[in-house]
């Protein structure tokens, strides 16, 4: 029986999914948007979108919770080394992360309730294992649409409308057929009279 047990597993132990979540989630806030599998991208959509719902509020208790939530550990200098290749990368520390999340994320949804994040399936599956491939991203409200499609009511309503239509046309034809009538009946009366 599975009662009240929530969630998926990703084939992982408890400590090696949360720190799954976590980077994934990292990862987004860098880049904006992840390349993942629909499973690990299903997952970690909610996780992203309460991060963001609690940073709206940018008060200290808000960014303690989000230092919380991540649980950051690049604790590194800002610019490595590879000594292999010899080249030199950027590593993003989680002071810088915390900040952008604060600073340029969360503020572009002030007037959002939710809905952060989409999720895009591609067409082509993995390679290996032919699983299902998406893409994660951050929405960009001040690009979305801001005309939404007014609601029909559905079928239902559509059609009830359409039937009053016709019967309003319905009786305006048959009371101009039956005022026709009347005013021919006048005549062939007072045709009549005359005679």
């Amino acid at each position: 029986m599975r009662h009240l047990i929530a969630g998926k597993k990703l084939s992982r132990d408890t400590d090696h999914r949360r720190a799954l979540r976590r980077n994934l989630a990292a990862a987004l806030f860098i880049s904006g948007r992840i390349r993942t599998t629909e499973a690990k991208a299903k997952y970690v959509r909610p996780f992203v979108e309460k991060l963001i719902t609690v940073a709206r509020k940018g008060d200290l208790n808000a960014r303690r919770r989000v230092v919380a939530m991540l649980q950051d550990r690049f604790i590194v200098d800002s610019e490595e080394t590879d000594v292999k290749r010899n080249k030199s990368f950027e590593v993003v520390k989680a002071p810088t992360l915390i900040k952008k999340i604060f600073s340029k994320i969360a503020p572009k949804y002030a007037d959002r309730s939710g809905g952060y994040t989409r999720i895009i399936r591609l067409a082509k599956p993995r390679l290996g294992d032919n699983g299902p491939v998406v893409y994660l991203e951050l929405i960009d409200p001040s690009q979305e649409k801001k005309t939404k499609r007014a609601r029909t009511g559905g079928n239902r309503r559509r059609k009830a409308q359409l039937r009053e239509q016709f019967m309003n046309a319905v009786l305006k034809t048959s009371k101009k057929a039956d005022s026709a009538q009347a005013e021919a009946g006048k005549q062939s009366d007072d045709a009549k009279a005359a005679i």
